[in-house]
């Protein structure tokens, strides 16, 4: 479902200092596509706070036709979404809108998707849970410029969870699978699995 900002003249109302590189932008539009709406509602408004004009879009289907009908200049995208990829909706903003900046979300750090995006035209891939300051930052970073490190960034034993929690999905919830393909004994599975997961 698609959803536009809904403060009106919110955003011009937020006091942006010269030290903050947005200002510099006359368009801030900020299309958000991700299908985790608990997610996807606080960053709007984390965004918006910032000085964005947010538009969010729930599925490939709706981020397209969002560039479509008005290419954003700046983009967050998760890369894993229930109709298909978000490097799709990446990839139709770069032939919509070359100069527009995106960020691909994805819940497991891999190489090849960072690649992948970057090739496509993302700026850089952040691995969830990102943060607002986060993202801002790696949107405002100039090209091949690293946006500054998170102040609290995702622990070891978190990027490990989340890797087990994707192949566990990916194998239909199947514990014996998920071992099998992880090279883990199961009763170790099922114990991380009974788990919280880690901060």
């Amino acid at each position: 479902m698609l959803t536009q900002s809904s403060s009106s003249g919110a955003p011009d109302a937020v006091a942006l200092s010269d030290a903050d590189p947005l200002a510099a932008f006359s368009d801030r539009s900020l299309l958000i596509v991700d299908d985790d709406k608990p997610f996807s509602t606080r960053l709007a408004r984390a965004m918006e706070a910032r000085g964005y004009h947010v538009q969010v879009a729930e599925s490939v289907a709706e981020g397209v036709s969002v560039v479509e009908a008005r290419a954003p200049a700046f983009a967050v995208i998760d890369m894993r979404l229930g109709d298909g990829n978000g490097l799709d909706v990446i990839a139709r903003l770069k032939e919509r809108r070359p100069e527009a900046r995106g960020v691909i979300l994805t819940g497991y750090g891999n190489i090849a998707t960072a690649v992948t995006a970057v090739k496509l035209g993302a700026f850089d891939y952040l691995a969830k849970p990102a943060d607002a300051d986060e993202i801002h930052g790696t949107l405002m970073a100039q090209p091949g410029e690293r946006a500054d490190p998170p102040e609290n960034p995702m622990s070891a034993d978190r990027v490990r969870w989340e890797h087990i929690q994707r192949v566990y999905e990916l194998c239909g919830r199947n514990v014996s699978e998920t071992a099998r393909r992880l090279n883990m004994h199961r009763r170790t599975l099922q114990r991380i699995l009974a788990k919280r997961a880690p901060r």
